[in-house]
């Protein structure tokens, strides 16, 4: 053997003193270089532009936004055009009416959802591909084909201008169920569902201690998606509803601003109210709604 060469007994020392950088140990924690801090913040500051414009163009009037260079700076008229706009678009009484409509619609849709998608999932019955064939294929008609059906049968009973003809058309998706199918497959085992039954659960008690408790991450998912998607509906509220009776929210601000010329500042500052209990409920159940899905992903 070659005297210059080392044995396999003094290389094995050599590559166990090799120190790793602590990043790229396992379970280390990645940092990030100042490149990815860079395009983070340029992210953050152009998901941020839209609501902070919206802000200062509610603090300015017509004649100032209709300059150039527009305004890149609060004015003073902020507070008085959100009082402006509360005022006018009674947006207390469309804060609640939305609130109702956007919290049924969340609670019904995520209830009926999981349940739905748990039958698809796990479930054996006669015709379940067909039917989970048909309930794909509503996804693909678009909603304003079935406006004006819908708004026959709105009318003929005399629901116009009333909650209910936003709520109830809006209690199911074929969305939820197929998302609720799609994470039931992997996060919930056939394994604990034979389990119960050996423990003769029936089937709403299995429903209610096992699917509910393993779907509780994308329940939190779709319930805040149809929340904010309710909460921003406008074409069949619109349709359905008025800006002096029950109006909701969007429904509301888009009574604002008439005239030969509108005014713009009041419409941002109505769209800046309308827009933060959004906000408000995204930071109380941010992490939540987002720890959920990381769970759910470990999960699948």
């Amino acid at each position: 053997m070659n005297k210059h060469q080392p044995d396999d007994a003094a290389a094995a020392p050599a590559a166990r003193r090799v120190r790793w950088p602590k990043s790229a140990r396992a379970g280390g924690q990645l940092h990030g270089g100042p490149i990815a801090y860079a395009v983070l913040i340029l992210f953050t500051i152009g998901s941020l532009f839209p609501l902070v414009w919206t802000a200062i163009a509610a603090s300015r009037d017509n004649n100032r936004l209709a300059q150039t260079p527009p305004p890149l700076w609060f004015g003073s008229n902020l507070f008085t055009k959100l009082d402006v706009a509360w005022t006018d678009a009674n947006l207390g009484k469309a804060f609640l009416n939305t609130t109702i409509v956007a919290g049924t619609s969340a609670a019904t849709i995520v209830i009926l959802s999981t349940i739905a998608g748990f039958a698809f999932a796990k479930l054996r019955f006669k015709g379940k591909n067909a039917l989970m064939l048909i309930v794909i294929g509503t996804m693909m008609v678009p909603p304003q084909l079935s406006v004006i059906p819908l708004y026959m049968m709105v009318a003929k009973l005399e629901w116009t201008d009333q909650l209910q003809a936003v709520i109830l058309p809006s209690l199911v998706s074929a969305f939820g169920v197929f998302f609720m199918r799609q994470y039931l497959i992997q996060a919930l085992p056939d394994e604990i569902i034979e389990a119960a039954r050996v423990d003769g659960a029936s089937s709403w008690r299995v429903v209610w201690h096992v699917v509910f408790p393993a779907a509780r991450p994308a329940m939190a998912v779709l319930g805040m998606l149809t929340f904010v998607q309710t909460w921003n509906d406008f074409l069949w509220p619109f349709l359905v509803l008025s800006q002096t009776g029950n109006p909701t929210v969007q429904v509301a601000i888009a009574g604002l601003g008439r005239g030969y010329t509108p005014d713009q500042s009041l419409i941002m500052a109505g769209a800046l109210l309308g827009t933060l209990p959004l906000l408000v409920v995204f930071a109380i159940f941010g992490k939540q709604i987002v720890g959920g899905i990381m769970q759910g992903a470990v999960k699948g």
